[in-house]
């Protein structure tokens, strides 16, 4: 089984003794939240087990988020497939705008950076079918 890690705050108060520890994910579903409320973005790369999941009514809002720890800098990658017509640049850039400042907001901790994966676009036919156009190898 993978280790825990945890990311402790520090305190500026000496009046309140204890520590405050926040899970990597409770980080990645802070930030696949943060990304799925952004226009464009239809959905994250999932895994089976997560697919599997959401049929029994599951969401598993960290998925297609990997976050990892180096010293005191936090970096992020995001899978996504985005909605095909949209603006690959704006919507990724929107996507790091919107995580960054809610992990910020959120938690007090600052991303040194975060890289967005899109490996796929979604295409929404007339009869209302969906395409999924992908060459992501984990689909």
């Amino acid at each position: 089984m993978a280790e825990q890690k945890y990311v402790s705050l520090q305190q500026d108060s000496g009046k309140i003794n204890g520590n405050v520890e926040i899970s990597h994910q409770v980080i990645e579903i802070l930030l696949g939240i943060a990304t799925n409320q952004v226009d464009g973005v239809y959905e994250m790369r999932g895994t089976i087990s997560s697919r599997i999941d959401s049929l029994f009514g599951r969401i598993n809002h960290g998925k297609g988020v990997d976050v990892s720890f180096d010293e005191d800098k936090i970096s992020a990658n995001v899978y996504v497939y985005l909605e095909y017509g949209v603006s690959i640049p704006k919507v990724s850039l929107e996507i790091q705008k919107s995580a960054i400042e809610q992990l910020e907001f959120m938690t007090d901790l600052d991303l040194s950076e975060i890289n967005v994966h899109v490996v796929g676009l979604i295409a929404k036919k007339e009869s209302g079918e969906i395409e999924r156009v992908t060459t992501d190898k984990k689909e």
